[in-house]
């Protein structure tokens, strides 16, 4: 009998008592067959799906662009449509992203603020609550003239992060960081915390929020959090960042609107659950935490913001390095959804077609035999500004895929590919059994 284990062939004989002849048996255990699979690229383009546009003459800003290389990738591969959470249901980047990477959100989410903190290197322990923020414009009545302060972005969002960084409300310490843009991140740390507590971001344009307990152990931490916000409009309200701002016909960042608390989920590491080695490319501070807590490697290239100024080619090429040296990598690009938040089509046109020179990079440089997913992570239809529960187009490219007549890749082509209409936690097996990397159900 000749078996394989540890990676290493061993012999030994072995005669069946009925007959003089050897049987050979080969077992080959999943780690050492997973060595042998394609890599995998996961494109994320966020919030790229879209509803009929009005002043598109009904045609999704994907039917309208010009993107020849995103088309290629349609025609040459495999496409469907996908509910990413399930038919009908509003994804959270968070929650799509968790999905997409085949976890079940509804097991592991526990908040958005946790995936913020640990995408700007805040690791709670146990106990801990964080939360997502924006810097905000209000008046001197506390209602809200513009959640994203002009959409302040750093240098000066840091000065104003540091300037309410190491507040204490009682014995709970407070820890605050800048994240993308206008974001911010909050950490309460102190005893009996809890979170279960209502955001004090109202999410429009009104009066700021009281946060509200939302079971009987989180008194103490909304108490926490409605004494935060008010101090945070104390610090910020004349701070010399927005002094200057005011001066120069900019809004001013006067206050920090928490939401979204969470604490650190328990999630069992990617590379150990798939068996790959994985590593995640994002320039927004949400992602680059859900790919901290669920075990990529972080890889922040130079000039990849997040936002639109961001360097596409930069984040394409460091993509394409990684696939040199790890089995699966996941890439977000956040632009498609800035411009679809905006409520502006004819700039989510022209992100497309910026997302269409990242896939003609894609296209000639990706390592022979890697199998290429091309999707959304969620819709964010221009007219709504806001996300939608409508299903995002996907494709997925391999050298071998069945070729199902898309020519063109956009909402309504992929509703016609031969993938059909899955969820998201269905990509990752399609993904690895396209790799390759399927494990068999049964003998």
């Amino acid at each position: 009998q000749r078996t394989r284990g540890a990676g290493r062939w061993r012999d030994s004989s072995y005669t069946h008592p009925s007959a003089p002849f050897f049987i050979f048996s080969f077992i080959i255990p999943p780690s050492d067959m997973m060595e042998h699979g394609k890599k995998i690229l996961m494109i994320v383009m966020d919030g790229l799906g879209d509803r009929a546009v009005k002043s598109l003459d009904y045609r999704t800003p994907l039917q309208c662009a010009r993107k020849p290389n995103l088309d290629w990738f349609a025609s040459n591969g495999t496409s469907g449509i996908m509910d990413v959470i399930a038919p009908g249901i509003r994804p959270g980047s968070d929650t799509s992203h968790l999905a997409l990477l085949g976890y079940d959100p509804y097991k592991v989410y526990t908040g958005r603020g946790p995936f913020e903190a640990a995408g700007v290197g805040l690791v709670g322990k146990a106990g801990d609550v964080a939360f997502r923020c924006n810097f905000a414009t209000v008046d001197s009545r506390f209602n809200v003239l513009d959640r994203r302060a002009g959409r302040i972005k750093e240098p000066d969002t840091t000065e104003l992060a540091k300037a309410l960084d190491g507040m204490n409300i009682g014995d709970i310490k407070v820890v605050v960081r800048e994240a993308t843009e206008h974001r911010a991140v909050l950490m309460l740390q102190g005893r009996d915390l809890s979170p279960r507590v209502s955001d004090a971001d109202p999410h429009a344009l009104t009066t700021v929020q009281t946060s509200r307990p939302l079971g009987p152990d989180a008194a103490r931490t909304s108490e926490a959090v409605n004494e935060f916000v008010r101090r945070s409009y104390e610090v910020l309200n004349d701070h010399p960042v927005n002094e200057r701002r005011a001066s120069e016909g900019l809004l001013p960042a006067n206050i920090l609107l928490p939401r979204g608390a969470g604490v650190f989920p328990d999630i069992q590491p990617f590379p150990e659950r798939y068996e790959m080695s994985a590593s995640g490319v994002a320039g927004v501070s949400l992602i680059r935490g859900i790919c901290r807590v669920c075990g990529l490697e972080v890889i922040e290239p130079p000039g990849c913001t997040g936002g639109m100024d961001t360097d596409m080619e930069a984040k394409t090429c460091a993509a394409l390095k990684e696939l040199d040296r790890k089995d699966f990598v996941l890439m977000n690009v956040k632009a498609s959804d800035v411009t679809s938040h905006d409520g502006d089509p004819s700039r989510k046109i022209e992100t497309i077609e910026r997302l269409d020179g990242m896939a003609r990079i894609i296209r000639k440089d990706m390592p022979e035999g890697t199998v290429v997913a091309l999707m959304a992570d969620h819709c964010t239809p221009v007219e709504l500004g806001d996300h939608s529960g409508d299903p995002v187009p996907l494709t997925i490219y391999t050298e071998n895929s069945i070729k199902d007549g898309t020519m063109s890749y956009d909402e309504v082509s992929c509703a016609r590919g031969a993938l059909g209409r899955i969820r998201g936690m269905d990509l990752m097996p399609i993904l690895l059994d396209k790799a390759d990397r399927a494990e068999k159900f049964g003998a």
